[in-house]
């Protein structure tokens, strides 16, 4: 049994400490360079301030109560983070602890399976290697990323029969996002079948599936009367979720031809590539758990669903980390080979090839790159952005652009500049902040450039800031 003092010299515990304050740097720097967005961060991070400040969390980007976007109460105790005091970069360090966190369970579970230590350190550096890890890190933050841990937790709890730790942690996912509630079913299906664990699988199954009901056809409705969010990616499919339900069953073909599609294979392959040779087709069951996301990604319009940068794929790894771990420990039993057992190359030490290997799948597929590439862009106008944001001096609103967006985003409203939709009324703003150098990808040049000269002609408004082709207006009441 590891001790207190044993811990903090464990190589897992270091490796976590490491990523945690390599993660939370990457975010905190990206955010500082202006390359955060609109879309999610300045979301999420004004629900959270304005539930800390005991107000009704309506998300002025999104024109909806955040409640109607994903039922994600889990940002409830996020908001007692700033009742201590408001800040963004709250979510940065939940974020990047909750990522680093997923290699304790991880190894947790490698022992349990049977594997020895250093074959147990080297799956828990495969998790945090893996390049969706790194990646999904520097995509803003979502609430998907602290339903990591808790999944690998839950694997364990059940795994040892702790069914109250299990149930926590079911808990915990569900209150991250909506739709990890079919993980959650997909996750019981596998432990009452599979694993055999009937209680927990039981647990898991209806817990998963009537949350799914409660939040897709109740709380999600009743704050958004709309649609669900997301429906829109699977039009071709149906306008709600019943109806793609059914089409699903009906309509076959629709899924076939996604399903064997370049694209899919593309995919499949990002996902698998980092571990691939630690896998024995006969130990996949764990993957029966994945299905539903996968086929939410698989079947979407959107390519973002698609890759290992944003959060969509983030479900997946828990159970595709359970794969290789029962794979090497029937391996070690005599029960199967893993790919990499079957290859024709000499008898490395195999805790060594898993490190190497998941250093080239991260070197390969990690996008580190962006901050010598994308994250430079717009850097000449930095000084001036910042100094411009320091003038806006109230709680008042906000017209901006999106890269600004998520530095101003403690307030009732803030919205932002889109070429496709123009404010109505610019006098519902206390303040617009503009960039006409880098716009945003919500807006253009043009577009900006025309705001500028309306507000310059605007009696109402004063220009009280002008540098680098940094504009900054504000209403008369302002001054």
């Amino acid at each position: 049994m590891l001790t207190l003092k044993s811990l903090k010299s464990h190589p897992v515990f270091l490796m976590i400490v490491v990523t945690t304050i390599v993660l939370f740097t990457a975010s905190s720097a990206r955010h500082a360079l202006f390359h955060s967005t609109a879309f999610d961060l300045a979301i999420f991070d004004q629900a959270i301030y304005l539930i800390s400040q005991n107000q009704t969390p309506f998300s002025s980007l999104i024109a909806i109560n955040i409640w109607g976007d994903h039922a994600a109460f889990i940002f409830y105790p996020l908001a007692l983070l700033y009742k201590i005091y408001p800040d963004v970069h709250w979510l940065f360090l939940v974020q990047a602890v909750s990522l680093a966190l997923g290699a304790w369970p991880t190894w947790s579970l490698a022992r349990q399976a049977g594997l020895n230590e250093r074959k147990a350190i080297a799956i828990s550096a495969l998790y945090l290697l893996y390049p969706a890890v790194f990646n999904v890190n520097l995509f803003d933050f979502h609430p998907e990323v602290i339903a990591l841990p808790a999944l690998l937790a839950a694997i364990l709890a059940a795994r040892l029969n702790q069914t109250l730790w299990f149930c926590a942690a079911i808990v915990l996912v569900l209150i991250c996002k909506d739709m990890l509630s079919l993980t959650v079913a997909g996750m019981g299906l596998w432990l009452l079948c599979f694993d055999k664990k009937r209680n927990c699988g039981l647990i898991a199954l209806f817990l998963g599936a009537g949350w799914f009901l409660v939040a897709t056809q109740a709380v999600i409705p009743y704050f958004n009367p709309r649609e669900l969010a997301g429906i829109g990616r699977y039009q071709y499919l149906g306008n709600s979720v019943f109806e793609i339900a059914i089409n699903l069953i009906v309509k076959p073909y629709l899924v076939l031809e996604r399903l064997f599609s370049l694209d899919t294979f593309e995919y499949l392959a990002l996902l698998l590539l980092p571990v691939i040779w630690w896998l024995s087709p006969r130990h996949l069951s764990s993957l029966i758990s994945a299905v539903p996301m996968l086929a939410m990604n698989i079947l979407s319009d959107s390519p973002a669903q698609r890759d290992l940068i944003h959060q969509y794929s983030v479900p997946i790894l828990p159970f595709l980390l359970v794969a290789v771990i029962s794979s090497l420990a029937a391996s070690n039993q005599q029960k199967g080979k893993t790919i990499f057992e079957r290859l024709p190359i000499p008898n490395y030490p195999l805790p060594r090839v898993i490190v190497i290997w998941s250093l080239i799948a991260f070197l390969a597929l990690a996008k580190y790159g962006y901050f010598w590439t994308i994250y430079l862009n717009g850097i000449d106008t930095l000084p001036a952005t910042r100094e411009a944001i320091s003038l806006v001096e109230t709680k008042g609103s906000v017209l901006t652009n999106v890269q600004i967006a998520p530095h101003l985003a403690h307030r009732p409203v803030v919205k932002l500049t889109q070429a496709n939709a123009p404010p109505a009324n610019l006098a519902e703003f206390d303040y617009v902040l503009l960039n006409l150098r880098y716009p945003g990808w919500m807006s253009d040049r043009e577009f900006v450039k025309n705001l500028v000269t309306q507000l310059k002609n605007t009696p109402q408004f004063q220009l009280k800031y002008q540098r680098d082709d940094i504009y900054l207006f504000t209403q008369n009441a302002n001054k």
